[in-house]
């Protein structure tokens, strides 16, 4: 069969949605975009190794808060969705599209065992006319280098046999106003053909797909992205330590400076970097870059000042502890959010557990309430959540604010008089010398705690 017949026969079921569609990962990516395929008219085969998840979506029960469940439980029931761990079936799909993880090594060098071990079941069942997308954010090159030779391996050959092609995804969960069809999908092909089946396929689901030249460009664009964050947030964040040196509170320099109407975009300083993208993408780019003999000095500073976040929010702690003079050893310290961000339950690299780390080891007595997450194992010992009204019952010697979900209720913390160290400016327009912020004198927090 000619290049010219199999991609035709490709675009073809992909317009009528005859294509099926096989999504390895069913996590943040990737049920979101199971699910919007499905919606779309298409059959839709999830792949997970985790039993649970399988299980759950063939019961039609949502485990990821952006994707409803009544949505989920429509295309599962209609056919359209299924989930299996046989990787086997890969070979009855026409596309194949892998969103599986892609963590650090302890050395902050890129794991891609997860994208290989993918690789590895669409290889073995690979077939003439299959579409293979990359959506796991990696280091430019990942897709010419690591996946390609694994595809080719058996003589098939990319962009004439079979199709490949890298598209980021950008996923930001608990957002409702930027779902997966209405956020830009960036499309990098191995070649011609496989830049136009990729668009194709996304060009049903999303409003706007965004051709580039290449898969490189296309890794590139996301960790350009997400690195922009971090060393933004990594600026913001030396900025709030070099207030609290001067005496000024940085959320008032920040809203302030944000009435600018060019050239100034706000960033916000916190506790420290969370979720599976901006703690770890800019390493990735800088081990790449390292590999070709460039030094990311910049970008590595602003790792270095992000991490180091919790052992600053602990210094807080202390100051504010020792305003009460107290300790921090032997001290009942109550967390209130232990996920990296508000409102969701997505606990991945969220600081809250690195502050829960520091102060364990500082001898303090540690507990958390958070509605999105009823419980989880750190260090080998479970922990419990605890109710928002128990924990202000129980008057800990210390609360710190590490996430500011929407259901917490800011007046009655403020109001309990403990000393609360606030990382996240959910206090803003509150005045109580029991406050402690970011950056800014530690007011008389003693007098209200003594």
């Amino acid at each position: 069969m000619s290049t010219a017949t199999t991609i035709a026969t490709l675009l073809s079921r992909i317009r009528d949605k005859r294509a099926r569609i096989g999504v390895i990962g069913l996590g943040y990516v990737g049920l979101p975009l199971a699910s919007e395929f499905a919606r779309a008219g298409f059959d839709v085969t999830g792949f997970d190794v985790d039993q649970t998840k399988v299980a759950e979506i063939n019961a039609g029960r949502s485990y990821i808060p952006d994707v409803p469940q009544h949505e989920l439980a429509e295309s599962v029931n209609a056919g359209r969705l299924r989930a299996t761990t046989d990787m086997a079936k890969l070979a009855e799909m026409d596309v194949a599209d892998i969103c599986v993880p892609t963590p650090l090594r302890k050395t902050k060098d890129p794991d891609l065992s997860y994208v290989v071990k993918a690789l590895e079941g669409v290889a073995a069942s690979l077939r003439t006319g299959q579409l293979v997308i990359l959506e796991s954010t990696t280091y430019p090159g990942t897709t010419d280098e690591v996946a390609l030779p694994m595809l080719e391996a058996r003589g098939f050959k990319a962009d004439r046999d079979f199709f490949l092609a890298f598209s980021p995804e950008r996923v930001d969960p608990g957002n409702p106003t930027y779902l997966t069809k209405n956020i830009p999908k960036v499309v990098g092909g191995y070649g011609p053909a496989s830049t136009e089946a990729a668009t194709l396929l996304y060009a049903q689901v999303v409003s706007t797909v965004v051709p580039v030249s290449s898969t490189r460009v296309a890794e590139m664009v996301k960790l350009l992205e997400n690195t922009f964050r971090a060393v933004n947030i990594g600026m913001v964040n030396e900025l709030a330590q070099m207030c609290h040196k001067l005496d000024i509170d940085v959320w008032e320099v920040i809203e302030a400076a944000k009435t600018k109407p060019f050239g100034f975009m706000p960033f916000y300083p916190g506790p420290g970097l969370g979720g599976h993208c901006i703690p770890i993408d800019p390493y990735y780019l800088s081990w790449k870059a390292r590999q070709s003999g460039f030094e990311c000095r910049f970008i590595e500073l602003a790792g270095q000042v992000n991490s180091s976040m919790p052992d600053y929010v602990v210094e807080r702690i202390g100051d504010a502890l020792n305003g009460a003079r107290k300790a921090i050893n032997g001290s009942r310290v109550h967390l209130f959010g232990i996920a990296y961000k508000k409102d969701v339950g997505d606990m991945r690299e969220s600081p809250a557990l690195d502050i829960l780390e520091l102060l364990t080891r500082k001898g303090a007595v540690v507990s958390y309430s958070d509605p999105w997450v009823s419980s989880f194992t750190h260090g080998g010992h479970a922990l419990q959540a605890v109710s928002e009204a128990d924990a202000l019952r129980k008057a800990p010697d210390c609360i710190v604010i590490c996430t500011d979900h929407s259901s917490f209720n800011w007046k009655a913390v403020v109001d309990s008089g403990v000393p609360v160290v606030d990382t996240r400016n959910a206090l803003k327009g509150f005045t109580a010398p029991n406050i402690v912020r970011l950056s800014g004198r530690v007011t008389a927090a003693a007098a209200a705690a003594v």
